[in-house]
């Protein structure tokens, strides 16, 4: 046995035929990217997948009456959030194995009334969700996505910029010819949440009635005629409306290796696919095994499609009366006798930026899938702090299944710090271990992470869930 511990570099510790692996693993999670640009498009994605592997709607089989050890479930929480669920052959009062992820990611929000004209532009008021660096959003090609409901009621799925003959949308920055004021602001004041203004049209409405008004605000009116002419909606069907902006790159191979991957939305749905391919390797296990896919994490899991709300605990209660009889404490046992994977992205070390990480205890990028005992900040607070003997085991389960694994910290003490939705599941009483891909630009509008690292974290998982 060796005294001195050294984390092993997946590249280097790969398999025979297991490359093609990794690789074929990451095609296939870029491809999904690229169908998940916001939560809706991912929890709809997700049960696309699901149902391709067996699994039944929830409501279905509530019908049914009855659930017995392999049957595969999928709930759809409002199409913002995921649960998929394996029965076991012990009973849902012994506990669930949970790898628990978020698939909502920063992005800028329209505001209800967004679309304004002014300098002979059209433009799109926006409020930016979740932790950004503002200024990262400006000069970058932008695809516009939404759900909006007409005065009729019809629903109507909006999706500009995805495609190659699709126009994109775009943020102004000053020219730095005229920047000497705005250069010498703080980094976070340069681009300010009123500026992260999305420029949609510059063409004006021209009538063709000659005796009529000179149309106010053409540009705008030009705008809104396209939007009612291709979609049938109206300005004030935005007040109602959900639209997101997100960068319309694809995501893409990095490095003339090929072994890294550049997109948007890593955080967290790199450790969502995980979680997703992982509980379809699952058949008829022990323990009823869970994938969450949950929504709003990056506001602080507030929301009734959240962790916070009941969704997941009212379907643990509907099925463990499929079961048998129901009683209140079978569902408490179920939640306090579970293992949990909070599955979230960590940090990876930088050598661009190594002040900000304590080497020796910062996961390194392509080292494997990374184990964080603990997050928060000041103190750690905030966060759920594992349990050793949780960690035990979980260390045990990843070595029987020569999953490549480490540990890694969110920072130096006081630099900063993040959260999770592990204290939430904590909360029942479970035992609860952050785990997830180490990654680069976390919260940029294109993030990194390595093939390895994800790859690896998807052994994890599926050996944890099995």
């Amino acid at each position: 046995m060796a005294l001195k511990h050294e984390s092993k570099n997946v590249w280097k510790n790969l398999k025979e035929n297991e490359l093609d692996l990794v690789m074929d693993y990451a095609n296939r999670y870029m491809a999904f990217l690229d169908n998940s640009k916001t939560e809706r498009r991912c929890a709809n994605e997700i049960i696309k997948l699901a149902k391709n592997n067996g699994f039944e709607d929830y409501n279905e089989v509530l019908k049914t009456g009855k659930i017995e050890p392999g049957t595969k479930i999928y709930l759809n929480n409002k199409e913002k959030s995921v649960a998929l669920v394996v029965i076991g052959k012990q009973s849902l009062e012994s506990g669930m194995n949970i790898v628990g992820s978020h698939i909502d990611a920063p992005r800028l929000d329209l505001k209800p009334f967004p679309l304004y004209e002014d300098g002979n532009m059209a433009l799109l008021k926006t409020h930016y969700y979740g932790g950004v660096k503002k200024y990262q959003w400006t000069c970058i090609p932008l695809s516009l996505h939404g759900i909006v409901f007409t005065k009729d009621g019809n629903k109507i799925d909006i999706s500009i910029g995805e495609n190659q003959d699709e126009p994109v949308f775009y943020i102004n920055d000053l020219l730095i010819h005229l920047s000497a004021d705005q250069m010498q602001k703080k980094l976070s004041e340069g681009i300010t949440g009123e500026q992260l203004n999305v420029v949609v049209g510059h063409r004006p409405m021209i009538s063709i009635d000659s005796e009529e008004k000179e149309i106010k605000d053409p540009v705008k009116e030009n705008i809104l005629h396209i939007l009612n002419e291709k979609y049938g909606i109206i300005e004030e069907d935005f007040m109602l409306a959900e639209f997101e902006i997100v960068p319309a790159d694809k995501a893409r191979h990095v490095g003339l290796d090929s072994s890294m991957i550049s997109a948007h939305g890593h955080d967290d749905r790199v450790c969502a696919y995980a979680g997703l391919e992982a509980i379809f390797d699952v058949e008829i296990p022990e323990i009823t095994a869970v994938s969450l896919f949950v929504d709003k994490e990056e506001i602080g899991s507030v929301g009734n499609t959240s962790m916070e709300s009941k969704f997941f605990e009212n379907m643990i209660a509907e099925l463990i009366a499929l079961q048998g009889e129901y009683s209140d404490l079978k569902v408490r046992r179920a939640f306090a006798n579970s293992k949990v994977l909070s599955a979230d992205v960590t940090v990876g070390f930088d050598p661009t930026f190594p002040e900000v990480l304590d080497k020796k205890n910062a996961a390194m990028i392509g080292h494997g899938v990374t184990i964080s005992k603990y997050t928060g900040a000041r103190g750690k607070g905030g966060c759920n702090d594992a349990n050793a003997e949780y960690l035990a085991y979980v260390r045990k389960v990843f070595e029987q299944n020569e999953v490549i694994w480490q540990i890694g910290e969110l920072g130096k003490v006081d630099q900063g710090g993040g959260g999770t939705i592990a204290y939430i599941l904590a909360q029942y009483g479970a035992e609860v271990v952050d785990c997830g891909v180490p990654m680069l630009s976390m919260h940029a509008p294109l993030e990194l992470v390595s093939k390895a690292d994800i790859y690896m974290t998807y052994r994890a998982y599926s050996s944890f869930l099995k």
